[in-house]
């Protein structure tokens, strides 16, 4: 198309925070960067020079910083940033003291609380002197098994201020899939509540967590937090009565009863100390268990946030998140400067479909964080929130998770919103941030990734290690930056972390998605590169399958996998249709033909079946190789990284897969 869906004009230009940054990039390095293009070149020339920069545009506190920026420049893995400098994460989020809101909370129609950036400074004070005087100390670990509510980030923030590690997984989770996770980790302290609520129904805990508890041997204490206003039951009263019940359980009231606010002593701390784990999907095989520091996850997300979301003092910004996913670390950021958490837990769709909208007006939220697939279901189920919420002060939407087609884009300008700036983004729980995203200076065009982000040396690669243009390829990453990870646990060599990102292109960080940079110089994501399709030896991308057959209003969703056949590759589409409809011929031959004239025959399904639900991680992303492991008759090494694990069944032995 020739139009842009949005522009911003010359005034939010001006006024942006990408502006205000060229300008004292421009003061202070003498560097000439008139636009985001040359903002970028220099980020990724003069990296040092960069990274400080955003250092002090954000306002980060450190001790000290000391006069090194970067040594061992060149070497990818093995670069460091700062490294004498000393500093303390939550020192950082801790900074705003006042009674304006710092986090409101919202579970479903039944929980909601609110807390001023005083209130939560004191919250942190007093339980970081609950920690401190159970011998928790830096580097120590600290799991929390928890939903996305306030005392979440409250806990986050008390083990950060001490230098303890912090991990978590969503209360979804089951016993396997948490002790795949935290037995890799050996934590001394749990968090984890008493209960949760999905879809308007209320879900124990108590049991679940005795069994964990039971099989963590390095657990010295289990924190209960109750959730919302609902009674707790006692720690050792668990249903079924679990011989012992939860070791070492105490309510959160009891583990910080004798404690007073005062003032923090936030443990100063190397830039490459350890401040998060977390974790991959798990799908095939246990977790990788992906170490973050503090100081490269603070300039990653002053980064993202500060210029290429736009994010300022009295922002009110919402992520639909879990707290097993990355997306949850990155939205605790935002504390840091001066914006507002809006946290939301359970059901996006309960009491009813409009629900986060609903929470957008009454909270007057600036950025809407959500995923594609959202977006997708409510332009499936025709919901046109411009016309019954007004959204004033709503600014961004974010989409990460998956790509989002180009008529979901089309979707947002007409159906929620005409002046918005809508930012697909993507990056990964690998680097903790994004690779490429938004720009509040840039037009958006449909289906279509803005912008490399400043400080990645974003590129695309060929499959013989060559930059190519206006082609699909690798991405990949061909400089250091800070927020790559220290590292995984327990890999003592680096000889997995090194397998996992360098063994493709050497010194190169390959990551895995299968990309395209487009005339406009954004991005084009079609998927994982490890479910790419290759019929006849034709690289295809999944998403380039399923933006054409869910532009059909019969298909509610689909998955796409490659079936070793006869000595290649044939395609190999599930779909799910719309409640009461069944596959036939009249609608197969419409998904083929919808395929055909809007990709290539390459592209063409062999077989399309119909299928009642699609496996998703808990993130809520759909699991291309988990599919293609059981039609070819393979196990799925972890189900328990599932969330609806019960679905694989549906794609076991069929027969119309066999001829």
């Amino acid at each position: 198309m020739s139009e842009p869906l949005w522009q911003p004009t010359a005034e939010q230009v001006r006024q942006s925070n990408m502006a205000r940054f060229m300008a004292d990039v421009a003061e202070r390095w003498g560097a000439r960067v008139p636009d985001t293009d040359a903002l970028h070149r220099f980020s990724i020339n003069e990296r040092e020079k960069f990274w400080q920069s955003v250092r002090d545009f954000a306002g980060i506190k450190a001790e000290s910083w000391g006069e090194r920026v970067l040594v061992d420049a060149d070497k990818m893995p093995g670069a460091q940033w700062f490294p004498d400098a000393r500093l303390n994460y939550a020192e950082n989020m801790l900074g705003r003291l006042d009674d304006s809101d710092a986090m409101v909370f919202w579970g479903e129609d039944k929980a909601r609380r609110r807390l001023s950036f005083q209130e939560v400074y004191d919250q942190v004070s007093v339980l970081a002197q609950g920690l401190r005087d159970l011998g928790i100390e830096p580097g120590d670990r600290v799991a929390g098994y928890l939903p996305n509510m306030p005392e979440t980030i409250v806990a986050m923030l008390a083990a950060s201020s001490i230098g303890a590690v912090w991990s978590s997984c969503s209360p979804d989770f089951g016993v396997t899939g948490v002790l795949d996770r935290f037995g890799q980790i050996e934590p001394k302290i749990l968090f984890a509540t008493d209960g949760y609520r999905y879809n308007g129904k209320r879900h124990g805990m108590l049991e679940k967590i005795a069994g964990i508890a039971q099989a963590l041997p390095s657990l010295e204490k289990t924190v209960i937090i109750p959730y919302g206003d609902e009674a707790v039951e006692p720690p050792d009263g668990i249903p079924g009565g679990i011989p012992g019940g939860i070791p070492g359980a105490v309510l959160l009231d009891d583990f910080t009863d004798g404690f007073e606010a005062t003032d923090i002593g936030f443990a100063q701390l190397p830039f490459g100390h350890p401040l998060f784990i977390l974790f991959t999907s798990g799908t095939t095989g246990k977790p990788k268990c992906i170490v973050h520091s503090q100081g490269g996850a603070l300039l990653k997300h002053a980064s993202e946030q500060l210029l290429h979301c736009d994010i300022r003092d009295n922002d009110r910004v919402f992520f639909f998140t879990t707290c097993g996913w990355m997306m949850w670390n990155w939205l605790a950021s935002v504390m840091g400067w001066g914006a507002t958490l809006l946290l939301y837990d359970g059901s996006p769709f309960y009491p009813g479909l409009d629900v986060l909208f609903d929470f957008a007006d009454a909270e007057r939220m600036t950025l809407f964080g959500t995923s594609a697939k959202f977006i997708d279901a409510i332009s499936k189920a025709e919901m046109a929130p411009a016309k019954t919420h007004d959204l004033k002060t709503l600014k961004m939407i974010c989409s990460t998770g998956s790509p989002l087609a180009p008529e979901g884009f089309d979707y947002v300008y007409e159906k929620i919103k005409k002046d918005i700036h809508l930012v697909s983004f993507s990056g990964g729980t690998d680097i903790i941030g994004c690779f490429c995203g938004g720009d509040p200076t840039k037009p958006v065009w449909p289906g279509e990734i803005q912008a490399p982000m400043l400080g990645v040396a974003l590129d695309v690669f060929s499959p013989d290690g060559k930059p190519i243009r206006g082609e699909k390829g690798e991405l990949v990453c061909t400089k250091a930056f800070p927020s790559m990870p220290i590292g995984f646990w327990d890999d003592d060599d680096g000889s997995r972390y090194r397998a996992a990102y360098f063994e493709v292109f050497d010194g190169v960080w390959t990551h895995g998605d299968y990309i395209e940079q487009t005339h406009h110089g954004g991005y084009v994501i079609y998927g994982r590169s490890d479910a790419t399709l290759n019929p006849g030896g034709v690289r295809i991308g999944t998403a380039e399958i399923y933006r054409q057959v869910e532009k059909l209003p019969e298909v509610m969703e689909s998955i796409v996998i490659g079936q070793d056949w006869e000595n290649d590759i044939r395609v190999v589409l599930f779909v799910v249709l719309k409640e009461k409809l069944e596959l036939d011929d009249r609608l197969v031959q419409m998904i083929k033909d919808q395929v055909r004239a809007n990709c290539t025959p390459r592209h063409v399904p062999a077989v399309v079946l119909q299928v009642g639900d699609i496996p998703r991680t808990k993130s809520g992303k759909i699991t291309e190789l988990a599919v293609r492991d059981i039609v070819h008759g393979r196990n799925v090494k972890n189900m328990e990284a599932l969330a609806n694990p019960d679905a694989l069944a549906l794609y076991k032995d069929l027969a119309a897969l066999q001829t």
